[in-house]
């Protein structure tokens, strides 16, 4: 019987199954000292906070559970962490949690996760006016889930924290949270196999701030009116699927030196809600296909990113179902990027569909179907969903403003139109860059524009 009762412990706990025959739950109050009561428990029990407002920093070093209400307010007074945990499998859940400190270089944050504080679970909670939200300082295997994190407002955007910041810690999910203020809504950095699924941010720098984490995932997030919604850096292989940017300012996508990723059924929409374009398109549905005057589709670029998408020195990534609609560039390709697949894609509306300085051909097709444009007057005589004609999206005109914008006066010029129609008569005069020698007639699926309204 002795093997059999130190057995059964370990099979409980192999079983995934809690080994603390003896844990409690313990009431705390605020007229009593809160870490008193956690070093006093035991591995396993539950503290559980009474409504009010408990003050001074906190420590966590033993796995158990801190839970209660959002009247549960937890306030470190402007200094250190609000709560530093220490130990594994701990759960911190239904709080109110503020006042960390102000201090960049010691990281001070609302909960700070330590190495040690492997498998971790950061849940319901409301994180407001801390430097950092919750710092995951190489806590394996964490998860931060269903909270709503508010960072510092009304300073310098250099002396605020991110919502979440992420070191050196796989194996980390991040999801279903509300961000807002601050730096970045989530910071990674150096780490792998983490997964940042269906949070909301707004009023941020960067919605998702990548670098060199590589092998993870970023799915059905949504941004909105930030100045980036998703910065790809120095990563690799990572699923980039589902996301939203809505009227983030500079850039939808940023990628830099970012390879090997799948881009998928990702949606950036610019221009003010409600536009001009809105309206005419419903008033004339063959403005389907992005045939408004250039003057009326450039007053709905107002409030748009200056480019849906930018690709700078990325290499081997699939692009793939994504929806660009109305920005000022639909994409920024530069910097030698090589061996990209861009297909199925939808470019609406853009004020320029695609920016390429460049003199090599790029075939923006696979397997003979390419992408979308709404600004393509081709035509599709055998009904197969192909153009008939290839589509180019930029000409030598389009270079020489991009290298000189002191041209523009001569936009209109008999000389810049004899140009532009010869090179419609003879390809071959074309210059190097991007040709869709595919174009789709039609876009390839409504569903992204549906999720966004919705």
């Amino acid at each position: 019987m002795g093997l059999l009762s130190r057995m059964f412990p370990a099979a409980l706990a192999a079983a995934g199954v809690s080994g603390f025959a003896s844990a409690e739950t313990l009431t705390a109050a605020p007229d009593r000292p809160l870490q008193a009561l956690l070093d006093g428990a035991r591995p396993g029990d539950v503290v559980e906070l009474a409504p009010g407002e408990y003050h001074g920093s906190l420590r966590i070093d033993r796995p158990l559970q801190l839970v209660g209400s959002r009247d549960a307010v937890l306030n470190a007074g402007g200094a250190d962490n609000v709560i530093t945990v220490s130990a594994p499998d701990v759960t911190v859940r239904g709080l109110t949690i503020r006042g960390s400190g102000r201090d960049l270089q010691a990281m001070n944050s609302g909960i700070f996760l330590q190495k040690t504080a492997e498998r971790a679970s950061i849940e319901n909670n409301r994180l407001v006016g801390n430097l950092f939200g919750v710092y995951v300082h190489g806590a394996q295997g964490s998860r931060v889930v269903h909270n709503e994190i508010e960072g510092l407002r009304g300073g310098r955007l250099s002396e605020a924290g991110n919502g979440v910041s992420l070191w050196n810690a796989p194996d980390v999910t991040i999801a279903d949270n509300t961000f807002r203020y601050g730096r970045d809504g989530i910071f990674t950095i150096s780490s792998r196999k983490d997964r940042f699924i269906g949070n909301r941010f707004e009023q941020v720098r960067f919605a998702i701030h990548y670098m060199y984490t590589n092998d993870s995932e970023v799915s059905g997030n949504v941004s909105i009116g930030n100045h980036v919604g998703y910065a790809i850096m120095y990563s690799n292989r990572l699923v980039i699927r589902g996301n939203i940017s809505d009227h983030d300012r500079d850039h939808g996508l940023l990628f830099n030196y970012a390879n090997y990723a799948e881009i998928d059924g990702n949606r950036v929409t610019g221009g003010p809600l409600g536009t001009v374009m809105d309206k005419a398109a419903d008033d004339n549905p063959a403005d389907e296909r992005g045939m408004l005057p250039q003057s009326k589709r450039e007053s709905t670029l107002k409030s748009g990113p200056e480019k849906c998408v930018f690709i700078y020195n990325t290499n081997h990534n699939k692009f793939r179902n994504n929806w660009f609609e109305r920005c000022a560039i639909g994409v920024h390709f530069t910097a030698g990027s090589e061996g990209n697949e861009i297909t199925g894609n939808a470019f609406v509306n853009n004020a320029n569909q695609v920016k390429y300085v460049g003199t090599r051909h790029l075939d923006w097709s696979t397997g003979g179907r390419g992408n979308y444009w709404s600004d393509n007057p081709a035509f599709d005589l055998n009904g197969d969903g192909i153009a008939d004609t290839a589509y180019r999206p930029n000409d030598l005109i389009d270079r020489v403003l991009w290298t000189a914008p002191a041209a523009k006066v001569l936009i209109n010029s008999p000389a810049v139109q004899v140009i532009r129609w010869a090179q419609a008569q003879f390809p071959a005069l074309l210059p190097g860059g991007v040709v869709d020698s595919h174009p789709l007639i039609s876009p390839p699926g409504r569903r992204g524009a549906e999720e966004a309204r919705r």
